[in-house]
């Protein structure tokens, strides 16, 4: 597969080794702008990151999902108690602790995390249809290769994160 590394690039002509600056920006931008084409539910970030880790990973406890999220338990329990208003999740006992309290997605929240899931797919195909054929091949494996690399990767320890 071809992989274009003269000529025009969104910041200036391509080199051959590219800055890993220019990487982490063109990755921002792009998730940037995926990620605000989804709009369902009015949602903000923290509040669909939360809602999408639910979906994915099942009920959690609150300080567990704050942590996971990287906020402070007070505000989880603030987006919760939005999200759970709106419908989008649901508070329950947690059976292995009475005293405790799981979170998990109702199935109006599971709906709305699948429409922005078309709404972010159809945003990220609108922008590799702008691509030609040898840049939407190496933008598709790249994702996917990403994507394996992060699965069995573990998350960064608290203490590394920024």
């Amino acid at each position: 597969m071809d992989v274009p590394t003269e000529g025009p690039g969104p910041h200036g002509p391509l080199r051959k080794d590219p800055d890993p600056d220019d990487l982490i920006i063109a990755a921002e931008e792009m998730i940037r702008y995926v990620r605000h084409s989804a709009r369902t539910g009015g949602l903000s970030t923290a509040a669909a990151s939360t809602l999408a880790r639910l979906s994915r990973e099942g009920p959690r406890r609150l300080t567990e999902l704050a942590r996971a999220e990287g906020v402070s338990q007070p505000n989880m329990t603030q987006l919760v108690t939005r999200l759970e208003r709106a419908g989008l999740v649901r508070r329950a006992a947690d059976v292995s602790d009475g005293r405790g309290v799981r979170v998990a997605v109702t199935p109006a929240g599971a709906e709305v995390l699948a429409a922005r899931r078309i709404e972010r797919a159809r945003a990220l195909g609108q922008l590799m249809e702008d691509m030609t054929g040898p840049e939407r091949q190496a933008t598709t494996t790249a994702l996917l290769a990403l994507a394996r690399v992060i699965r069995n990767r573990p998350y960064p320890p608290e203490e590394d994160r920024a």
